[in-house]
């Protein structure tokens, strides 16, 4: 081997050396330099840079916003009230170097200590209010609250930043949930109870109504009834008088011949004289 492919060889290292130490850090990435362990520098920017192979590593960060899913935990309100509180939160690395040195750069660990620190401001905060309070009155109030006080903390010791951090869900513990719900329960029956009262004497007073309305609607068509009875029957007089008093002999005629045939086609018996005045018609067709 000449000399110059040792030159060459030795050049050909050199450059996979120096090519080894080059990393690229995107837009969705937070990168430290390490020199045997420690960071030697943090916050690199996007980009292409080198480090010093063999002696230099590089670490590689998520930035972009993550989310906590917390475990639901009970705590106690105020009025020594038991809750469990489904909560999560928005958070992001802020301090690389600060992230690093309490972590190790482990997620899992950052999120184990995230989780402590939400579940204690939690328990503080719920213990300051009454369950009302937590459940609806003042719920915006203590999130923003909480998430001011978990930044106090978490950035001067995790390096993180908490963006919010909300309730997902707010409950009662088994065993005072059933409580809760047979009072509940005890309650709507009460009421239940009072509208099918009020219902029934609702009901009864409408039945009373109507009835009056009935029996004097009856007792006033039977009187406009009787009155244009009258009145007909009365009509009806005046008429009969009316023609009786044109032709009597022929109106007397006509009512013997029905008196006739409603009575000789019946199987009833009639006694009667022979000279009976029934007769008149029937002896002389003049009636005389």
């Amino acid at each position: 081997m000449n000399a110059k492919s040792l030159v060459a060889i030795v050049l050909a290292a050199i450059v996979l050396v120096a090519a080894s130490g080059l990393f690229v850090v995107n837009e969705k990435e937070l990168a430290i330099k390490l020199q045997l362990g420690e960071v030697v520098e943090a916050g690199i920017e996007p980009g292409l840079h080198w480090a010093t192979p063999f002696v230099q590593n590089v670490k590689k960060f998520d930035a972009r916003v993550l989310t906590l899913d917390a475990t639901p935990s009970r705590f106690l309100t105020s009025g020594k009230k038991y809750v469990i509180v489904d909560a999560f939160a928005k958070w992001r690395i802020k301090d690389i170097r600060a992230y690093y040195r309490a972590t190790s750069g482990n997620r899992m660990e950052a999120t184990k200590l995230l989780s402590n620190l939400m579940n204690k401001g939690l328990r503080d905060e719920i213990a300051a209010r009454t369950m009302h309070d937590v459940v609806s009155g003042e719920r915006d109030e203590l999130m923003t609250k909480l998430t001011a006080l978990l930044n106090e903390d978490t950035q001067t010791e995790l390096g993180i930043e908490v963006l919010d951090v909300r309730v997902k869900a707010i409950d009662l513990p088994e065993d005072l949930s059933q409580s809760v719900y047979d009072r509940m329960s005890a309650e709507r029956q009460r009421e239940a109870r009072e509208h099918r009262s009020q219902g029934r004497e609702l009901a009864e007073g409408i039945r009373a109504d109507a009835d009056r309305q009935k029996t004097v609607i009856e007792a006033e068509a039977y009187r406009d009834a009787e009155r244009l009875r009258g009145e007909g029957d009365a009509e009806a007089s005046r008429i009969y008088n009316a023609a009786y008093s044109q032709d009597a002999e022929f109106y007397s005629f006509t009512r013997s011949l029905k008196a006739y045939t409603e009575t000789f086609n019946r199987n009833d018996m009639i006694l009667l004289k022979p000279d009976s005045d029934f007769f008149r018609y029937m002896k002389d067709a003049s009636g005389k």
